[in-house]
């Protein structure tokens, strides 16, 4: 019916399908109609249910009037007559506006070009019917924009170690969720060392992921200072208080050292990240959590996991397990039983993992997960991955054995003759600066993956070195210059537990 009275007065109906909001006539704005008030009140809960909605239903009623050459105004306080066909204004309106009102949609009868009284009546639930589809429109452009909004600040590409394989999803929240703070995020550190991190701006909306993006960033300049676990969180914990000190954000930090085959972390009031062992086997790195960014004299320590051969580790956000009405433990409960019998690759554990907790009948929240394998290699591959170390006990000697300790360990693994002699200066150069500005213990370590060679000297010093520039007249000073020339990238780093290490990788070209 209403279809035949937009085509009566010359307007073409709108097509939904193709993406538009279908039109209302404005002949059917105004006047309250007995009888009606149940739609009307259907109507008004629809009106009422996104501010953003709203806004764009107002806009297409005044686009409309205007078309059809129909006065729109609001009556003034003294009560002056409401022009038939007006939009008429109620007192509940968005909040922006500073004398609030809210133009309520009603059908008109006293209006129609034939002059059939009341002849609206009958179209009140195709009003209904086109208001509710007019605010699915709104809504799904609101909740696309949303999504975009929230995709563009993660990672558009994770960063591949040479020694893990990984996948990470999000998921955002149903369409009334609205925007949320859930982020992630991968960062090559050197040495064939990662920086896995994953957290949560409380809340939802445009500010919570504006704090999310920032906070993304930070992590990314603190991780490149190559610091331990809980020493980036304390520094985030500052930057969380001062930009967002009424946002509660969650966030775990975690380190995978190959030399050490184990994952670093700290944790601000966040999930535990689960580890599968190759058996089956769960276990919860849940070890000195501290509390959540931004609270303030953030002074918890790092602890450790390990992370063998075979093993799957999984960091995620509480919309994956928190249910509404159940405890969360339970929904980790879960979690861990499915990870237990998940299987593939990493990208298949964290479908496997979506799945078992059934998220598409439970987006209150949006989710992200992040999957960490460390693979077992055999044969071939195996080939393409080797490490060796040497105790360095000082004395006039140790220069000379690394030299001949790197050689024979470069040599046995069939690498170029060019890089076994880069291979040996590097070594050589990092040794003689650890005697002569280190403490013992001493220990050189080699490391080769499929596209990298890595050399790193360990000692019980704190003093990091730095690249200088050597006078002309200068005997000493040149060794870390040498390496940062014949080494693709080079850094040092402080030891969790006391101590420090410098490394240099030389490519590999395979």
């Amino acid at each position: 019916m209403l279809e035949a009275y937009l085509l009566d007065i010359g307007q073409q109906p709108l097509d939904s399908d193709a993406g538009d909001l279908p039109a209302i006539p404005a002949d059917a704005i105004a006047h309250e109609v007995p009888g009606e008030n149940s739609a009307l009140d259907q109507i008004d809960e629809i009106l009422t249910r996104t501010d953003d909605a709203l806004n764009r239903e107002q806009e297409a009623v005044r686009d409309a009037a205007d078309e059809l050459g129909v006065t729109s105004e609001r009556p003034d306080s003294s009560g002056a007559r409401v022009v038939p066909g007006s939009v008429v204004p109620h007192p509940r309106a968005p909040a922006q506006d500073p004398n609030p009102e809210l133009f309520r949609t009603t059908l008109n009868n006293s209006h129609r070009p034939d002059g059939d009284a009341g002849g609206l009546a009958s179209s009140s639930d195709e009003i209904v019917a086109l208001l509710r589809e007019r605010l699915a429109l709104a809504e799904k452009d609101r909740h696309k924009t949303a999504v975009s909004l929230q995709q563009s600040l993660l990672p558009q590409e994770l960063e591949q170690p040479d020694d893990l394989r990984i996948a990470a999803t999000y998921q955002p929240g149903a369409s009334d969720a609205g925007v949320g703070g859930d982020w992630y995020d991968v960062i090559t550190l050197g040495a064939s060392r990662t920086a896995f991190v994953i957290g949560d701006v409380m809340g939802r909306g445009v500010r919570a992921a504006a704090v999310m993006g920032q906070l993304r960033t930070a992590v990314r300049a603190y991780a490149r200072l190559d610091l331990p676990p809980h020493e980036v969180l304390q520094l985030l914990d500052g930057l969380a208080a001062e930009i967002a000190a009424s946002q509660i954000a969650t966030c775990v930090y975690a380190v995978h050292d190959p030399n050490e085959g184990k994952l670093l972390y700290a944790s601000a009031g966040h999930l535990p990240i689960l580890v599968r062992d190759k058996d089956g086997t769960i276990r919860r790195a849940e070890d000195l959590t501290g509390p959540p960014l931004g609270t303030g004299g953030w002074l918890h320590t790092s602890g450790s996991i390990a992370l063998p051969p075979g093993s799957t580790a999984v960091l995620y956000t509480d919309g994956l397990v928190e249910r509404r009405g159940k405890d969360i433990d339970e929904g980790v409960a879960v979690l861990e039983r499915a990870l237990a019998g998940a299987q593939g690759t990493p990208a298949d554990v964290c479908a496997t993992l979506l799945g078992a907790l059934d998220v598409d009948a439970y987006l209150d929240d949006d989710i992200a997960v992040m999957a960490l394998q460390h693979p077992t290699r055999t044969g071939a591959d195996a080939e393409l991955f080797g490490k060796a170390t040497l105790e360095l006990v000082g004395g006039t000697e140790t220069a000379p054995r690394a030299r001949a300790f790197t050689r024979d360990t470069l040599t046995s693994w069939r690498l170029p003759v060019e890089t076994c002699d880069l291979g040996m200066l590097a070594a050589s150069e990092l040794v003689s600066n650890a005697l002569q500005h280190g403490t013992p213990p001493m220990e050189l370590r080699l490391r080769r993956t499929h596209r990298r060679l890595i050399i790193e000297v360990a000692d019980g010093g704190d003093y990091l070195p730095r690249r200088r520039q050597a006078g002309p007249a200068d005997e000493a000073g040149r060794g870390i210059s040498v390496v940062a020339a014949i080494a693709s990238s080079w850094g040092s780093r402080r030891s969790l537990g006391g101590g420090k290490a410098v490394w240099c990788e030389l490519p590999l070209g395979f």
